[in-house]
């Protein structure tokens, strides 16, 4: 994943309806071609990338929290133009490991808007959108305004109802780990099939 790719899923996976657990995510981090395997030789590499990633989630909660998503866009230094649709394909990511969990938001009231703006984002970015070339381009020029304040949304309505948002941690502590422990980099594999 690209950074901003990954923040994209990041963020999605904090304002998902359902909490996915770090040994599952951390296998889409690491890409398809690994097998979910870390692709470093070093398992302090691994600890330190896997440190990495939980402080950006934590960050992006922090952020959520305050109500200022601050999400990393990468920006075309041909023409200035901000790059969303790569974040926006990391946040789908993140909605494709719960896919019936987003498509009853459709359901909900207070989430069912801001969910469907999301969606017609994600839409947008892969050229799979019903809309017209004028109204496409509309949404580009305010692409940016609209995931902040429809995952802003999410996360407010998510955080009213399942009370305060809890996060797991990413990875286990740097100490001394044994073959048949669970590996640290968050694989759910054991230490000696995976990093050992």
């Amino acid at each position: 994943m690209l950074l901003t790719e990954l923040d994209g899923f990041l963020t999605g996976l904090l304002v998902c309806p359902e909490v996915i657990p770090p040994g599952e995510w951390m296998e889409v981090v690491w890409g398809p071609e690994t097998s979910g395997i870390p692709p470093f030789e070093d398992p302090l590499d691994v600890q330190w990338f896997a440190n990495a990633v939980a402080a950006r989630r934590d960050e992006i909660a922090r952020d959520l929290a305050r109500g200022k998503l601050q999400p990393l866009l990468d920006v075309d230094e041909r023409d200035g133009e901000v790059l969303w649709e790569y974040w926006i394909d990391g946040f789908a990511e993140a909605t494709a490991l719960r896919p019936e969990g987003w498509e009853a938001l459709a359901d909900d009231p207070v989430m069912a808007t801001p969910w469907s703006r999301l969606a017609t984002l994600i839409a947008v970015a892969r050229n799979e959108s019903d809309l017209d070339s004028v109204a496409v381009n509309a949404l580009q020029d305010r692409a940016v305004a609209e995931l902040k304040e429809a995952v802003q949304r999410l996360y407010a309505a998510r955080d009213r109802v399942a009370g305060t948002t809890s996060l797991a941690p990413v990875a286990t502590t740097a100490s001394k780990v044994g073959r048949n422990d669970p590996c640290p980099c968050g694989s759910g594999k054991k230490h000696k099939r995976c990093c050992g």
